[in-house]
């Protein structure tokens, strides 16, 4: 009786875990809300394989991009026809490739896939390279397993080094080789995923960069024509397999800062690749939700930072530098980004109550560097106060126009506002729902208002407190 009873407790645990990987698996992330960053987007040399790299740098900058990532064994295209680009260029030839990159606008800021010894000698001379032309990440395929020098010479040099993946038989076709190779390095030792290697070795992109999280370095993006076929080819982004949407989006979730490096590979388009390349960056604009956008929260190294902001009066904003979420803590008090005065603008974000009385706004156009509590009377404010009166309300422009209903959502959830203000017409959406079109005018405490201003966020009372996030401006011509 005892065994049987313990033979059911165990089915029972069995039934239980099972049950619970079910609903994980249902649980999946639903990529079409998610609103998509800006990337930066660079192209590999490998692309125009058939051209020199001289000749590469005007195809790239026909495209509109400003970012580039070499390769070894590139054709230069300087005076001597038997030059390469490579890590052992002569001086003559590197000061011709940064004369030329300087003439084009582009920047040069990745190099791979590169081979090299692991000796220190032969480690050092790459990376002295990289620091020479002003290179940021350095992509390899390691032979051996032993990640010491590299790991030294990140330290030492600041430089980033990315794995990459080609598809099998290659030693890191699968992320989870690479997981387990940089596991407990230094930061800077991570991924630079290619997303076609990864449809050829049947691996689902999303799932691999899920894997990879935190350590994606940089991602080389292509879309094939086929999954699970070492022979599919390239197709203009969003044309294929990969699923580009969700794979920005989920970048995004990641809070990835690294670039986006454009390697077409299709043999068929190797004389002229652009017109692809030119349709799947149009693909890319359309699903970019903040295309043009400035953010207003700086990000380096991991870390979100109120780099030029300000604060005036009593209480402050903490900021969590994993996340990026300001929290508002006592006032009546602004924290304002003081870096530019906007005229025409749109402005978008998130924030949260986090009590039912909550009170706080966003300020639009402060006219001038706040001393005094007299911005109030000049600057409309956008108010945030689940509780008040319509005119004081959530969406409304406080004093002013009352919002055309309520669009917030309870206590304790995020809410997105884009607010913008063109010329003297002021539009409130909030949570998807357009609730103020109005033209400005001075009403209420608003004696008058400027052109152009700051933006700012409140912080009212120990009791209302409020968290913000995801904060976007971006400036009307």
């Amino acid at each position: 009786m005892l065994n049987l009873k313990k033979i059911l407790a165990v089915i029972l645990v069995l039934v239980m875990a099972s049950n619970i990987n079910a609903q994980q698996m249902k649980e999946e992330v639903d990529y079409k809300n998610v609103n998509i960053r800006e990337f930066k987007v660079a192209v590999q040399c490998w692309t125009f394989r058939k051209f020199t790299f001289v000749e590469t740098l005007q195809k790239v900058k026909e495209l509109g991009v400003k970012y580039l990532e070499a390769y070894p064994g590139q054709k230069l295209g300087g005076d001597d026809p038997n030059a390469i680009f490579n890590y052992d260029m002569s001086d003559a030839n590197i000061t011709l490739v940064k004369k030329k990159l300087d003439e084009a606008g582009i920047k040069l800021v990745n190099f791979g896939v590169v081979g090299f010894e692991n000796t220190e000698a032969a480690t050092k001379k790459v990376f002295e390279f990289a620091k020479t032309m002003g290179i940021q990440t350095i992509v390899t395929e390691p032979a051996t397993d032993d990640f010491s020098l590299l790991e030294k010479f990140v330290k030492q040099y600041g430089i980033n080094v990315a794995i990459h993946n080609h598809p099998e038989p290659s030693k890191y076709a699968r992320p989870q080789v690479v997981v387990d190779h940089i596991k407990g390095l230094d930061a800077r030792i991570g991924s630079c995923g290619d997303t076609g290697h990864w449809l050829r070795t049947s691996v689902n992109p999303i799932d691999a960069l899920k894997m990879l999280s935190g350590r994606m370095i940089e991602l080389h993006l292509k879309d094939l024509n086929e999954f699970g076929n070492k022979d599919a080819y390239d197709v203009p982004f969003g044309s294929g397999k990969a699923n580009i949407h969700d794979i920005l989006a989920e970048l995004t979730l990641q809070n990835f800062r690294g670039y986006l490096v454009i390697e077409h590979e299709d043999q068929k388009e190797v004389d002229n690749p652009s017109p692809s390349i030119k349709k799947g960056l149009e693909y890319i604009a359309g699903i970019t939700y903040y295309k043009g956008f400035q953010e207003l929260l700086s990000y380096n190294w991991g870390r979100y930072e109120k780099h030029g902001w300000n604060h005036y009066g009593p209480g402050y904003f903490e900021l969590d530098p994993k996340t990026g979420i300001l929290t508002s803590s006592g006032g009546m008090g602004l924290s304002w980004f003081s870096q530019k005065k906007y005229g025409n603008f749109v402005l978008d974000l998130e924030f949260k109550c986090l009590a039912p009385k909550t009170n706080s706004g966003v300020f639009l156009r402060v006219p001038e560097f706040v001393t005094s509590d007299d911005y109030i009377y000049h600057s409309f404010e956008i108010q945030i106060d689940d509780a008040s009166d319509p005119k004081h309300q959530t969406g409304a422009v406080y004093d002013a126009e009352p919002a055309r209903e309520k669009a917030f959502k309870p206590t304790g959830e995020w809410n997105h506002y884009r607010i913008s203000f063109i010329g003297d017409i002021i539009t409130v959406v909030l949570n998807g729902k357009e609730i103020v079109n109005w033209k400005a005018e001075p009403r209420g405490k608003i004696k008058d208002f400027a052109k152009e201003g700051y933006f700012g966020l409140q912080n009212h009372d120990s009791d209302a407190k409020v968290c913000f996030r995801n904060i976007f401006i971006k400036e009307i011509k």
